[in-house]
């Protein structure tokens, strides 16, 4: 395969896939969250932001690949926000979201929960997901803090509430058999966290629907700040996280019923937990890209659907905002 198959002509800040497209967004995810680029040293993190500088500037040697550029590319956008340059968090990037996020998943999918365990791994679970949200928001205008952690507080509450609360009445349920009582147990945390992180997008970000969000045109310039398009991003977030849980609440369990009647596993009770562990993981490694593939993060807004005064502003019939994750 040639470069000019494998890698097209280079594009800053655009994707090497078509984001057109549900198949070209999920090949675009599934660089975002390549762990490998966890592992990148400081030193190649910055030759890869001089050497995109160096192409916007004019001055790239001849000798450098599109290969090169988009690798660079790649590295810069798993590390640094997109509006504010800054670092984030290694557990908190995108690419760290399955290896971070894993045990937390296997944690409020273990059988037998007791109420204090099913509080801690709710909290956990919000609050790993409370942080991705805030470093991967849309910080085109600032926000104060103390709104993120009203809404982390609004986050946490709601979900430990309802895991709480379905527990509490799947135990009363005397019409269950002990054998069904557990599988639905097992079942529990799927409504309890699709339900929390829309809570928590909306609580996290709620700003942005006060203050709106920055509307560019074609050239990357901002046009004027729309609320609309607030709205717009916080839906598609909202939807992606109901989405997200889905394959990883739902067929875990599902596949470990059948899996722990299995003699191997009913002979090795040590082997439950790793088997878990990989099924869990699995299913997130799915989950994730799929999801996040719903909607590109740099979403278009055609001007009808913004303010009249956005619209009298450019002569763009279509404008981009940056969605977040």
């Amino acid at each position: 395969m040639t470069e000019s198959t494998a890698y097209p002509v280079f594009r800053l800040g655009e994707s090497r896939f078509d984001q057109g497209s549900f198949y070209g967004r999920l090949r675009h995810f599934l660089d975002v969250i390549d762990p490998r680029t966890l592992f990148v040293s400081e030193t190649r993190l910055n030759e890869c932001v001089q050497l995109l500088e160096r192409f916007k500037s004019g001055k790239l040697p001849p000798s450098v690949t599109n290969t090169q550029l988009w690798e660079a590319q790649k590295i810069k956008q798993a590390i640094l926000h997109p509006d504010t340059g800054e670092k984030i968090p290694m557990p908190f990037r995108m690419s760290g979201y399955i290896p971070f996020g894993t045990p937390v998943v296997v944690g409020l999918l273990l059988p037998n929960q007791t109420l204090v365990s099913t509080i801690f791994w709710q909290w956990l679970n919000q609050s790993h997901n409370a942080c991705v949200n805030y470093c991967n928001r849309n910080a085109s205008k600032p926000t104060p803090f103390s709104k993120f952690f009203q809404g982390y507080l609004g986050a946490v509450s709601s979900a430990v509430t309802i895991a709480v609360g379905l527990n509490v009445l799947v135990k009363r349920a005397e019409r269950f058999s002990p054998a069904t009582r557990l599988l639905v147990q097992r079942f529990i945390p799927f409504p309890a966290v699709a339900t929390a992180n829309v809570c928590n997008v909306l609580l996290m970000r709620h700003s942005e629907l006060s203050e709106g969000i920055s509307v560019l045109d074609e050239d990357g310039n901002v046009v004027g700040t729309s609320k609309l398009a607030a709205r717009q991003a916080l839906l598609e977030t909202a939807v992606t996280r109901v989405v997200l849980p889905m394959p990883i609440l739902v067929l875990p369990p599902m596949l470990m019923t059948m899996l722990e009647r299995l003699p191997l596993l009913q002979r090795h009770s040590r082997l439950v937990l790793p088997v878990h562990s990989l099924v869990c993981l699995g299913a997130f490694s799915l989950a994730l890209p799929l999801a996040i593939s719903l909607f590109p993060q740099n979403s278009q807004i055609h001007v009808s659907q913004l303010e009249p005064e956005i619209s009298v502003a450019t002569e763009c019939k279509v404008l981009t905002y940056n969605k977040g994750l």
